[in-house]
C-alpha cells in the first residue's frame, strides 16, 4: 500500500528531527543526521545545512510492515510557507510537530488552517517531551481549545491488543450505531480499528501521541499507530492521472517535473498531455527517477499513490495536471512584499534574468518580473529570511553576487497636518530636552529630517544625534504601530546640560517628542497597493471592472485590442492579492494578470486594520509619549497631554 506523508511545524519544533527518526527506524538511512551537526539526511542542500532550517521540501522513502511510505519533509518557516503548500496538496496524511515546551505557535496555526482546507487527515506528534517545561496535557489542551475537540492522546494505549476504556469510549461516542453495538455486545477490536481508520480519512479524528524525536523516544509507538491507522484505495488499473507539485533544475541543468501518480501507471517513453483544461501539452517521458534525499534511482515504471521526477516535460508548471487529471491546483500562500534585485555594475542583467526564470519555475510564488524600461527584475517575496536565503542561493548556483532591496511592509501610518511634538527626559543626574516639528509629506516620500536648531542652543554634535535616532529605525505609528513614512522632521530647538547630559538621554527625548507629536495629531494608515494589468476577453470586461470597484480599486478607461480587453489600474494588495486565482476561475485560465508593487496611500478598511492588529499604544516598550521631568532629586513621569506646559524651553 502506497501512502504519502508529510511533515510539517512550526521552525525549530524538531520536524527535521522526527523526519530523520522515522527513516532511520524503518532502516532506509544507516544513521541519524542531526540539524544541529550540518548532517540531516533531508536537509540536503547546503543553505540548508548551514542555516539548520529546512527551505525545500525534499522526499525520503521508507518500508514499514506492508506499506511503502513517500515523506515530505516540508519547510517550518513562514517566508517558505508557498513551497509548504504545494507540498500539502499531494499529502494523504500530515503529521503536525509540535513543541511540548512551546506549545501552538504562530506557524502551527497557519498548516493547522491549510489542512484543513485542502481536508487532509492529521496526525499529532508532540515533541521534545524529554525538555525542562515540556507539557504534553497542556498542548493537548490548546489543541483543544484552538483546532478540533476531537484530537486524542493515543500514546498510552494499544492499538493492536485491548484499547484503552477511554479511548474505546471516545469512538463509540462519534458514531450512534457503534455506540448501540457498545452497549449490546462491549468492545469488538476489527470493528473499532476500521472506525478510527475511516475517521481518521474524513478529518473526524485527529491522533496525538508524544515523545523525543532527538532521542528516538516515542517514534516507534508512532510509526505502529500510524500505519494501523492509515490505509488509501489507489488504483493501478485506472488511467494514469497525476498532479505536478514540484519542479527542480538539477546540477546538470536538467529540469525534473515532481508528480504524484493519483491513478494508473507511468512507464518511461510513455507520451503524456499536461496543462491546465484550456491548454494541455504532448511530451514524451524520457526518465522517471525516484528521490530519496538527495539520491535517486532510475526506474522504468510507478504506480499510483507514488511520488517521483520525470525528464521530458519542458513546460510543466506546478500546479498542473498531467494524464486524466486536467485540473490545475491553486494556491493561496501568496507573497505581498516585493523586492528589487540590486546588481554589481558589470553584470548584464538580462543574463541574470534567465537565473531568475529557472527560480521562478522552481518558485512560482516568486513571480519574477521584468520591468523593460528600467531594466530591472522584481521578486515577490514573504520575507527577510528569504531574501536572505535567496541572495546564497544565487551565489552557490549560479556564481552570481546580487543584493536586494529592503522589502516593504504590509501597513505603515504617517500624519494629515503639522504638529510639533516635545520630549524631555530628566531622570536624576540625566538631561536632554528636545522639540520636533512633524509634517506630512507626498506619498512614498520616507522620513526626511532637518535642523533649524541654532548652535547657541544645541552643539552640532547634539543635534547630529537627534538626526541619528530619527533615520536609525523605523518608528511605530500609534494606530497599529506600523511604521512611520511620508513626513518631515525638523529639530526646532534642543537643549542639553553640561554636566547631566550622558548617553541614551538624547535618544529618549528624541522618541518622546516624536510620540508625543503623533498623539496631538491626526493619524491615518497606508497601505500597499498595486498596480495592476489585466488582459480577458471583452465579454469578461464587465466582471472584471466590477470586480476591481468592490476590491476598492480604480482604473483607467478599459483599452480594446481586438478581441481583448486591457484594464489597467490600482488596487489594495490586501483585497486584491488573490485575484489571480479568481480570474483564472472565471476565465478558465485565459486571462492575464501582471501585478507590480504601486507604493503606498490610505487604507481602504483602516478601522477594521486598527481593531484586527489591536496595538495599544501605551503598552508599547519601545515607545512613550510622556515626559520625564525631576523634582526634588527624583524624576516622576508626566503625561504627554500636560509635559508642554512643562517645557524649559518654553518656561
Amino acid at each position: 500500500m502506497n501512502k504519502i506523508i508529510g511533515i510539517l511545524a512550526h521552525v525549530d519544533a524538531g520536524k527535521t528531527t522526527f523526519s530523520e527518526q522515522l527513516l532511520f527506524h524503518t532502516k532506509s538511512i544507516k544513521s541519524l543526521g542531526r540539524v544541529d551537526k550540518q548532517s540531516a539526511f533531508l536537509d540536503s542542500h547546503q543553505i540548508e545545512r548551514q542555516r539548520g532550517i529546512t527551505v525545500y521540501a525534499d522526499q525520503g522513502v521508507f518500508q514499514y510492515h506492508n506499506s511503502t511510505y513517500y515523506l515530505i519533509d516540508t519547510p517550518g518557516h513562514v517566508d517558505f510557507s508557498p513551497e509548504m503548500e504545494r507540498a500539502v496538496q499531494v499529502m494523504d496524511f500530515a503529521i503536525i510537530v509540535i513543541s511540548a515546551v512551546e506549545g501552538i505557535e504562530g506557524h502551527t496555526e497557519t498548516v493547522w488552517k491549510l489542512l484543513q482546507k485542502h481536508k487532509v487527515p492529521t496526525f499529532i506528534f508532540i515533541n521534545k517531551t524529554d525538555r525542562t517545561g515540556a507539557n504534553v496535557e497542556k498542548v493537548i489542551a490548546e489543541i483543544q481549545a484552538n483546532f478540533t475537540k476531537q484530537v486524542l492522546d493515543m500514546s498510552t494505549t494499544s492499538l493492536s491488543e485491548r484499547m484503552e476504556e477511554r479511548v474505546v469510549e471516545f469512538i463509540a461516542e462519534q458514531d450512534e450505531e457503534l455506540f448501540d453495538y457498545y452497549m449490546e455486545n462491549g468492545f469488538n477490536h476489527n470493528l473499532w480499528l476500521k472506525k478510527m481508520q475511516i475517521m481518521v480519512k474524513e478529518t473526524e479524528l485527529f491522533p496525538c501521541l508524544s515523545g523525543s524525536a532527538l532521542h528516538g523516544i516515542g517514534v516507534d509507538d508512532f510509526l505502529e499507530k500510524l500505519d494501523l491507522l492509515t490505509v488509501t484505495d489507489y488504483s493501478k488499473n485506472e488511467e494514469f492521472a497525476g498532479q505536478v507539485y514540484k519542479i527542480r533544475y538539477d546540477k546538470a541543468g536538467t529540469r525534473l517535473t515532481f508528480i504524484k501518480a493519483q491513478s494508473g501507471s507511468l512507464q518511461v517513453r510513455d507520451q503524456v498531455i499536461y496543462g491546465s483544461s484550456d491548454y494541455r501539452e504532448h511530451e514524451k517521458i524520457t526518465q522517471i527517477r525516484r528521490y530519496n534525499g538527495s539520491q535517486y534511482e532510475v526506474i522504468n515504471e510507478v504506480f499510483a499513490g507514488e511520488i517521483f521526477a520525470v525528464t521530458g516535460l519542458s513546460n510543466a508548471v506546478v500546479g498542473d495536471g498531467v494524464g486524466a487529471n486536467s485540473d490545475k491546483a491553486t494556491f493561496e500562500m501568496i507573497p505581498t512584499l516585493r523586492s528589487r534585485v540590486v546588481f554589481e555594475p558589470h553584470v548584464h542583467v538580462k543574463e541574470a534574468l534567465a537565473y531568475f526564470k529557472i527560480l521562478d519555475a522552481e518558485d512560482p510564488s516568486l513571480t519574477v518580473t521584468w520591468e523593460e524600461k528600467l531594466q530591472q527584475i522584481h521578486i515577490h517575496i514573504m520575507g527577510t529570511i528569504q531574501l536572505e536565503v535567496l541572495k546564497q542561493v544565487i551565489e552557490d548556483r549560479f556564481d552570481l553576487k546580487i543584493e536586494f532591496e529592503k522589502p516593504e511592509i504590509i501597513y505603515k501610518e504617517t500624519i494629515h497636518s503639522s504638529v510639533i511634538g516635545y520630549g524631555h527626559f530628566e531622570p536624576l543626574r540625566h538631561y536632554a530636552e528636545v522639540h520636533l516639528k512633524i509634517e506630512p509629506m507626498e506619498r512614498n516620500s520616507g522620513i526626511q529630517f532637518e535642523s533649524v536648531c541654532h548652535t547657541d542652543n544645541l552643539a552640532n554634535g547634539l543635534q547630529n544625534l537627534v538626526r541619528q535616532h530619527i533615520l536609525e529605525q523605523e518608528h511605530h505609528g500609534l494606530l497599529t504601530g506600523s511604521g512611520l513614512t511620508d513626513v518631515k522632521i525638523t529639530l526646532l530647538t534642543g537643549k542639553a546640560h553640561h554636566q547631566h547630559t550622558h548617553g541614551g538621554d538624547f535618544r529618549e527625548a528624541t522618541f518622546r517628542a516624536l510620540r508625543q507629536g503623533l498623539e496631538k495629531a491626526s493619524n491615518i494608515i497606508l497601505e500597499p497597493y498595486y498596480h495592476f494589468k489585466i488582459i480577458v476577453d471583452i465579454e469578461q470586461m464587465g466582471r472584471v471592472l466590477t470586480d476591481v470597484q468592490s476590491a476598492y480599486g480604480k482604473f483607467e478607461p478599459p483599452v480594446t485590442e481586438g478581441d481583448k480587453a486591457v484594464i489597467i489600474g490600482k488596487a489594495p494588495v490586501a483585497t486584491f492579492m488573490e485575484y489571480s486565482t479568481v480570474l483564472a476561475s472565471y476565465t478558465k485560465g485565459k486571462g492575464s494578470i501582471t501585478l507590480v508593487f504601486g507604493g503606498y496611500d490610505c487604507c481602504h478598511n483602516e478601522d477594521e486594520v486598527i481593531s484586527r492588529i489591536g496595538y495599544n499604544k501605551d503598552a508599547d516598550p519601545e515607545y512613550t509619549s510622556s515626559s520625564v521631568f525631576c523634582a526634588k532629586g527624583a524624576g516622576y513621569s508626566v503625561k504627554w497631554d500636560e509635559a508642554e506646559k512643562m517645557m524649559h524651553l518654553l518656561s
